[in-house]
C-alpha cells in the first residue's frame, strides 16, 4: 500500500478555538492533501464549528467535556489506516506530518510522537516546560522508557493503535494515558522534532500548570497502582511494616526487661499494622495476575487489527 492509497484522518479536538482553527485545517489540507480532516468541537461557546466547517473540515461535536472523552469518540467513530491527532491551537507544524507518517510506516510503528522544539520563548510556558519534565522522568523512571515529550498533543498513530485502546481519561491527562499504553504491551513507537509555536493572537490556553500538572500527576498514580500492582502494594506494606517494626521494638525491650506489656494500644497498633502490611503485599500478588490477564486481553485487541505496511515493506 502506498502513501497514496492510505486512508489518512486528521484528527482535532477543539474548545474554543475559533482563532485557530480555520489556520490549522488550512495546513494539515496543504500538508496533507488526500486526508479527510475532522474538527469534534466540546461545547465551545465561540464559532469554533462554524469557522472549521467553512474551511473545510468534517465537523462533529462530543458534549462530555473533556479531551479525553473527545479522543474516545474520535477513535471510536473516525474509520482510517492512519491517524493524525493535533490540538486546535495552530502551535504545531503541519508540514512535519507527512515525515512523522513515512516514520511510522517505514519503521512499522504504533505511534510517532511529535517532539516539540520551541520556535520562540513564548510558545512554551517555563511552568508548562517544568512540569513536563518532571512528569516525563517519572514515566521514564516507572514504565522504563525515556520518552522526552509525554504531553505533546501532536501524534500519528497505526490504525491497530488506535482500535485497540481503551481511552480511560476525561481531561488532558490523555496523553499520558498514550505513553502508558504504548510502554505496557511493549509497542514501536519513536520521537521526532517538530516546531513548536506561539499561538495566535486572540487565542488562550485553557490549561492550568498546577491544576492540570496534579490531574496527569494523579492519573500516573493511578495508572501504576493498575499496571504496576505487585510493585505499588509491597511498597506501602513495606512502609506499614517499617512503622510497625519501629513502634514495636520499644515495647519488645520492656517486655525482655520486665515481663510486661504497659503500653497495650500501641501493641495493638503495630499488630494492625504489621496485619495491614501483610494484606498489602498480598492483594498486590493477587492484582498482578489480574492485571498481567488484562495485558493479554489487551494483546489480543491489538493484535486483532491487520498490520499496516507499504508496499515492499
Amino acid at each position: 500500500m502506498t502513501s497514496a492509497q492510505l486512508r489518512i484522518a486528521v484528527l482535532v479536538p477543539c474548545y474554543n478555538e475559533e482563532a485557530a482553527v480555520a489556520t490549522v485545517v488550512a495546513d494539515f489540507r496543504r500538508a496533507l492533501p488526500s486526508a479527510e480532516i475532522y474538527v469534534y468541537d466540546n461545547n465551545s461557546r465561540d464559532r469554533t464549528a462554524a469557522v472549521a466547517r467553512e474551511a473545510g473540515a468534517i465537523v462533529r461535536t462530543e458534549r462530555r467535556q473533556g479531551k479525553g472523552h473527545v479522543v474516545r469518540r474520535m477513535f471510536a467513530d473516525v474509520e482510517a489506516d492512519v491517524y493524525v491527532l493535533v490540538d486546535g491551537d495552530a502551535t504545531y507544524d503541519a508540514p512535519s506530518a507527512p515525515r512523522m507518517i513515512d516514520r511510522l510506516l517505514d519503521d512499522h510503528l504504533d505511534m510517532v510522537v511529535g517532539l516539540r522544539v520551541d520556535q520562540v520563548q513564548a510558545a512554551y510556558r517555563l511552568g508548562h516546560r517544568t512540569g513536563n519534565r518532571m512528569l516525563t522522568g517519572f514515566l521514564s523512571s516507572t514504565f522504563g522508557h525515556d520518552f522526552k515529550d509525554i504531553l505533546s498533543g501532536y501524534r500519528v498513530f497505526s490504525r491497530r493503535f488506535v482500535k485497540s485502546f481503551p481511552v480511560l481519561s476525561d481531561g488532558f491527562e490523555i496523553e499520558t494515558e498514550l505513553a502508558v499504553y504504548a510502554l505496557e504491551l511493549s509497542l514501536p513507537v519513536a520521537e521526532i522534532e517538530t516546531p513548536y509555536y506561539a499561538r495566535p493572537e486572540g487565542s488562550f490556553s485553557k490549561l492550568n500548570t498546577w491544576r492540570d500538572g496534579f490531574r496527569i500527576l494523579g492519573t500516573m498514580l493511578k495508572l501504576y497502582r493498575s499496571e504496576r500492582p505487585l510493585r505499588f502494594f509491597t511498597v506501602i506494606g513495606i512502609l506499614l511494616a517499617l512503622a510497625s517494626v519501629i513502634l514495636a521494638i520499644p515495647i519488645v525491650i520492656t517486655f525482655i526487661e520486665t515481663g510486661l506489656v504497659p503500653r497495650l494500644p500501641t501493641a495493638v497498633l503495630s499488630m494492625g499494622l504489621m496485619i495491614m502490611a501483610l494484606l498489602s503485599a498480598s492483594s498486590g500478588l493477587v492484582l498482578d495476575t489480574v492485571t498481567r490477564g488484562r495485558r493479554e486481553m489487551k494483546m489480543l485487541a491489538y493484535l486483532s487489527q491487520p498490520s499496516l505496511k507499504r508496499d515492499g515493506g
